[in-house]
């Protein structure tokens, strides 16, 4: 079987791509490939197996990128379950079509039988803003719900301009994934009347299959030996050329049923918790300490909504956090007097960030997420501050 692979940054390439290869016999679509692989010849790929839709390529936050292969039944079924959870309607796409996030707005409007609408250039209040006045919103003199994806950094971005807020309440749902959505922002947006919707999911479940803590029709979750497991026909085959890594993180039970290893931490009891990556964690002076609570914690506090925490060396108590924020960032000074406190107050002493970091800008994979390798690296370049330092 071939792959296709079109420019992942012109989103109707994707679009008429994964229309090919999700409602027609055409090639498997590959997204998120390496730097200068792009345009629209074709890969002879052997290894890709019969079914194959779409290969994505992970961002490699951790450092070390993946290609995910998805069926056309994996696709199919996220968007057909998301529909019976939050309804049918158009679709605005302002996410990259080169990630599982964008590919997965255009198969759901594929799977309606609608064009998705797409945000024009880069990113902005005013760009969003005007492509959701351009969203049909009648059609056979019926209204015709609207929804979107974004990560949290779009919509706290939305949340502080009234236009971007106007835009925001004009949906019926907001999926919201990629990370954590900090409390603040979530309660800012339902003071404006805007329905979130917090996702859990990768490109190994086809995007999203945790809404709002509770599994789509078909998703089964369980918690083995403290980490998340997913089952259900949104599982991609593996990971193309790479079976050794596939068998790792592709199981099956007693009974059969496959299941996949998230590497999150989490509790289970019909509505899931998320706690963090468990081998995202820094040991510090012997103790174990997850960076994503001290993360969760951090971002609690006013005007840190934004913040990323990382792990460094430390000569004396092996490793340490430190709390990185953007120029942008406008944190109440009470809130960096206390931040130290504060995560000592909920998760312990060895917990306690070293220092507070402020560079120009937070840098961001392709996906929308920190770039946390090269904000560890930056950190650690930084060395250990003096005396007296924030």
């Amino acid at each position: 079987m071939t792959l296709v692979r079109p420019d992942a940054g012109d989103p109707g390439a994707v679009l008429r791509a994964l229309r090919s290869a999700v409602l027609g016999a055409g090639p498997a679509v590959a997204l998120g490939a390496p730097p200068g692989v792009a345009g629209a010849a074709a890969d002879p790929s052997p290894d890709v197996p019969a079914g194959t839709a779409l290969v994505v390529t992970t961002s490699g936050s951790t450092g070390y990128p993946k290609s995910v292969a998805l069926s056309r039944l994996a696709l199919m079924s996220s968007a057909r379950a998301t529909a019976d959870r939050i309804g049918e309607g158009a679709w605005l796409l302002a996410l990259p079509a080169g990630y599982i996030a964008g590919a997965q707005v255009i198969v759901r409007s594929l799977v309606s039988g609608r064009e998705p609408s797409v945000l024009a250039g880069k990113f902005s209040v005013a760009a969003f803003a005007a492509a959701t006045r351009k969203m049909a919103s009648v059609q056979g003199g019926a209204r015709v719900a609207a929804y979107t994806s974004l990560v949290p950094a779009q919509v706290a971005t939305l949340l502080d301009s009234p236009e971007g807020e106007r835009a925001l309440a004009s949906f019926e749902a907001v999926l919201v994934g990629g990370q954590a959505l900090p409390p603040l922002v979530a309660e800012r947006a339902a003071a404006a009347g805007i329905r979130l919707v917090r996702t859990y999911g990768s490109s190994e479940t086809a995007g999203g299959c945790v809404y709002d803590g509770v599994p789509l029709d078909g998703v089964g979750v369980r918690i083995a030996d403290g980490e998340v497991q997913v089952s259900g026909p949104t599982l991609a085959d593996g990971y193309l050329g790479d079976p050794a890594r596939t068998q790792a993180s592709f199981v099956r039970d007693a009974d059969g049923v496959r299941w996949y290893r998230t590497g999150d931490a989490g509790s289970f009891d019909g509505v899931l918790r998320v706690t963090g990556r468990i081998d995202n964690v820094l040991v510090s002076g012997g103790i174990n300490v997850s960076l994503d609570r001290v993360e969760a914690v951090v971002r609690a506090l006013p005007g840190l909504h934004a913040a990323v925490v990382v792990a460094v060396p430390d000569e004396r108590w092996g490793e340490a956090g430190v709390v990185i924020v953007d120029a942008g960032t406008r944190p109440d000074e009470s809130a960096l007097a206390d931040l130290r406190s504060a995560v000592e107050a909920s998760l312990g002493a060895a917990a306690r960030p070293r220092e507070v970091i402020r560079i120009d800008r937070i840098p961001l994979l392709s996906s929308g997420k920190p770039d946390r390798v090269a904000l560890r690296s930056l950190a650690s370049a930084r060395g250990r501050p003096s005396a007296g330092s924030a």
